[in-house]
Protein backbone atom coordinates (compact mmCIF):
# COMPACT_ATOMS: atom_id res chain seq x y z
CA UNK A 1 0.00 0.00 0.00
CA UNK A 2 1.32 3.44 -0.93
CA UNK A 3 0.00 6.64 0.57
CA UNK A 4 0.40 10.17 -0.71
CA UNK A 5 -0.76 13.13 1.33
CA UNK A 6 -1.36 16.57 -0.11
CA UNK A 7 -3.22 19.79 0.55
CA UNK A 8 -1.12 21.36 3.27
CA UNK A 9 -0.46 25.04 3.34
CA UNK A 10 -1.06 28.24 5.23
CA UNK A 11 -4.38 29.08 6.85
CA UNK A 12 -5.60 31.70 9.27
CA UNK A 13 -6.98 30.89 12.67
CA UNK A 14 -10.67 30.18 12.40
CA UNK A 15 -10.33 29.11 8.79
CA UNK A 16 -10.52 25.75 7.06
CA UNK A 17 -8.23 23.50 5.10
CA UNK A 18 -8.67 20.13 3.39
CA UNK A 19 -5.97 17.49 3.25
CA UNK A 20 -6.05 14.51 0.92
CA UNK A 21 -4.53 11.05 1.30
CA UNK A 22 -4.51 8.98 -1.87
CA UNK A 23 -3.99 5.27 -1.33
CA UNK A 24 -2.80 2.87 -4.02
CA UNK A 25 -1.76 -0.74 -4.26
CA UNK A 26 -3.59 -3.35 -2.19
CA UNK A 27 -6.11 -0.90 -0.80
CA UNK A 28 -8.69 -3.63 -0.30
CA UNK A 29 -6.61 -4.75 2.69
CA UNK A 30 -6.93 -1.42 4.49
CA UNK A 31 -9.06 -1.52 7.63
CA UNK A 32 -8.37 1.92 9.09
CA UNK A 33 -6.83 5.07 7.68
CA UNK A 34 -5.68 7.67 10.14
CA UNK A 35 -4.13 11.11 10.28
CA UNK A 36 -1.36 11.79 12.74
CA UNK A 37 0.37 15.11 13.23
CA UNK A 38 3.67 16.29 14.59
CA UNK A 39 4.04 19.83 15.84
CA UNK A 40 7.47 21.46 16.01
CA UNK A 41 9.45 20.03 18.90
CA UNK A 42 6.72 17.57 19.87
CA UNK A 43 5.99 13.90 19.39
CA UNK A 44 3.67 12.69 16.68
CA UNK A 45 0.06 12.49 17.87
CA UNK A 46 -3.16 10.93 16.65
CA UNK A 47 -5.61 13.37 15.05
CA UNK A 48 -8.42 11.33 13.49
CA UNK A 49 -9.18 8.03 11.78
CA UNK A 50 -11.80 6.48 9.54
CA UNK A 51 -12.94 2.88 9.34
CA UNK A 52 -12.28 1.97 5.73
CA UNK A 53 -15.45 -0.08 5.28
CA UNK A 54 -18.04 1.53 7.53
CA UNK A 55 -16.87 5.14 7.29
CA UNK A 56 -17.06 5.58 11.05
CA UNK A 57 -14.91 8.46 12.26
CA UNK A 58 -12.74 8.55 15.36
CA UNK A 59 -11.34 11.83 16.66
CA UNK A 60 -8.75 12.83 19.19
CA UNK A 61 -10.14 15.09 21.90
CA UNK A 62 -8.26 18.01 20.38
CA UNK A 63 -9.92 17.63 16.98
CA UNK A 64 -13.41 16.47 17.88
CA UNK A 65 -16.07 18.79 16.52
CA UNK A 66 -13.58 20.51 14.19
CA UNK A 67 -12.00 17.80 12.02
CA UNK A 68 -13.96 15.39 9.86
CA UNK A 69 -12.93 12.65 7.46
CA UNK A 70 -14.55 11.52 4.24
CA UNK A 71 -13.60 8.60 2.04
CA UNK A 72 -14.13 8.67 -1.72
CA UNK A 73 -12.94 5.38 -3.21
CA UNK A 74 -9.23 5.20 -2.44
CA UNK A 75 -8.83 8.81 -1.33
CA UNK A 76 -9.52 10.02 2.17
CA UNK A 77 -10.00 13.67 2.97
CA UNK A 78 -9.37 15.41 6.26
CA UNK A 79 -11.58 18.47 6.54
CA UNK A 80 -10.14 20.79 9.16
CA UNK A 81 -12.41 23.59 10.38
CA UNK A 82 -12.09 26.32 13.00
CA UNK A 83 -8.34 25.97 12.78
CA UNK A 84 -6.20 27.04 15.70
CA UNK A 85 -2.50 27.96 15.78
CA UNK A 86 -2.05 24.76 17.84
CA UNK A 87 -3.04 22.78 14.74
CA UNK A 88 0.24 23.80 13.09
CA UNK A 89 2.07 20.55 12.36
CA UNK A 90 3.24 18.15 9.73
CA UNK A 91 0.32 15.84 8.98
CA UNK A 92 0.84 12.19 8.06
CA UNK A 93 -1.68 9.66 6.83
CA UNK A 94 -1.26 6.04 7.83
CA UNK A 95 -2.98 2.77 6.95
CA UNK A 96 -3.67 -0.23 9.15
CA UNK A 97 -4.30 -3.60 7.54
CA UNK A 98 -5.50 -5.39 10.64
CA UNK A 99 -8.94 -5.52 12.19
CA UNK A 100 -8.73 -4.02 15.67
CA UNK A 101 -10.52 -1.57 17.88
CA UNK A 102 -7.52 0.57 18.73
CA UNK A 103 -7.01 3.35 16.18
CA UNK A 104 -4.92 5.99 17.95
CA UNK A 105 -1.67 4.09 18.54
CA UNK A 106 1.02 5.02 16.07
CA UNK A 107 2.98 1.77 16.16
CA UNK A 108 -0.04 -0.26 15.00
CA UNK A 109 -0.06 1.31 11.55
CA UNK A 110 1.59 -0.57 8.73
CA UNK A 111 2.05 2.05 6.04
CA UNK A 112 2.80 5.75 6.17
CA UNK A 113 2.81 8.49 3.62
CA UNK A 114 5.16 11.47 3.57
CA UNK A 115 3.94 14.38 5.60
CA UNK A 116 2.34 17.60 4.50
CA UNK A 117 2.86 20.82 6.42
CA UNK A 118 -0.07 22.81 7.80
CA UNK A 119 0.65 26.23 9.25
CA UNK A 120 -2.07 28.17 11.05
CA UNK A 121 -1.41 31.83 11.70
CA UNK A 122 -3.05 33.75 14.53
Amino acid sequence: VQLQASGGGLAQAGGSLRLSCAASGRTFQITTLAWFRQAPGKERQFAAAIDWRSGSIFNADSTRGRFNMVRDKDTVYLDMNRLEPEDTAVYFCAADLHARREVSTERLYDYWGPGTLVTVSS
